[in-house]
């Protein structure tokens, strides 16, 4: 019996899912091999005709010179060294870069353009991740239960005055729109104007962080040429954190928020029916319908509430049945 249960759950649930999770990561595989294959065989290709220039206009090099400076410059560029510049760039562990790297190994973003170099770097390193990153989980869930700690209201929606219901949804709308400006808008506006990237770059890097997908492709204050603020990178790790707490606040709002909308939208739709006139009789239907849909709300309340058949009076509770339903 034990086998014949899990054989049935692996062909009831496992199994579509199984299947659909691999359908789309060959949707995925195929779209960006569509997309991104013949851009980089431009880019290898204008990439050896650039050293094939640079042979020619310096004829003291060889290719194999050539080829050990490019790995030279490959490794400083694996140990977190940018290539550009000289020796009087920014140190990529100062400790504002170093928070920096503490609160993208503590969110597991890992932008992968920085990492330990030395042994004793490394030990740290695996320990550090070890503790961070299950206190960076509590930390976000215990944020997303205070928030519903807060809207508790939000579950008793049916016995509130449906102005309050209003409001709440108003609120919440104020709330999204607004913590979406200051975490979503503002700072790509910012990065895109310190790290000179388009708007798009800096949303995209925006989302890529907090999504804590971290490609690396962008990474703010890592041009030699630019000229940062020292608290700089400081600021975009709080701005992670801060981004990170409110994607956890607001993840369990947005299902909520459709549904207390769908509810209002059926609400209104029913004292629609209820005011509407029409001659011969339908105002008298419609008026019957919704007291019959007022008598079923009344009569889910109370169950709600755990009162069985009783009303809050304690009078028995005679539920309501239309005529030509007996």
């Amino acid at each position: 019996m034990p086998r014949a249960g899990l054989c049935s759950c692996w062909g009831g649930r496992v199994l579509p899912l199984l299947l659909a999770y691999v359908c789309y990561l060959l949707l995925g595989a195929t779209v960006f091999q569509l997309l991104e294959k013949q851009a980089e065989a431009q880019s290898r290709d204008q990439f050896q005709f650039e050293k094939l220039r640079f042979l020619e206009n310096y004829t003291c090099l060889d290719q194999r010179a050539l080829e050990q400076f490019v790995q030279v410059i490959m490794e400083a560029w694996v140990k977190g060294v940018n290539p550009k510049g000289n020796s009087t760039n920014p140190s990529n562990w100062d400790f504002g870069s170093s928070f920096f790297f503490a609160g993208t190994v503590v969110t597991t973003i890992g932008y992968g353009n920085l990492a330990p170099s030395t042994e004793a770097g490394q030990v740290f390193c695996v320990f550090y991740a070890l503790v961070g990153i299950p206190l960076n989980v509590v930390f976000l869930n215990h944020l997303g239960a205070g928030l519903h700690g807060h809207l508790a209201t939000l579950e008793r929606w049916e016995e509130q005055p449906r102005r309050s219901q209003l409001l709440q949804i108003l609120g919440l709308a104020l709330f999204l729109t607004l913590g979406t400006l200051v975490i979503l808008i503002f700072p790509p506006m910012v990065f895109s104007h310190v790290e000179g990237w388009s708007f798009g770059e800096g949303f995209y890097f925006a989302f890529i962080t907090l999504s804590t997908i971290g490609f690396g492709d962008y990474v703010v204050g890592t041009d030699p040429s630019k000229h940062y603020i020292s608290v700089y990178r400081s600021l975009a790790a709080l701005w992670i954190l801060l981004g990170l707490a409110w994607l956890a606040l607001i993840l369990p709002l947005g299902p909520l928020l459709l549904h207390r909308c769908s509810q209002l939208w059926l609400l209104r739709l029913r004292q629609g029916c209820d005011i509407e006139k029409a001659p011969g009789g339908t105002h008298r239907e419609g008026s019957t319908a919704a007291r019959e849909t007022q008598i079923i709300g009344q009569d889910f309340l109370i169950q709600r509430r755990g009162l069985g058949n009783e009303d809050p009076q304690g009078t028995p509770y005679i539920p309501y049945i239309p005529p030509g339903r007996e």
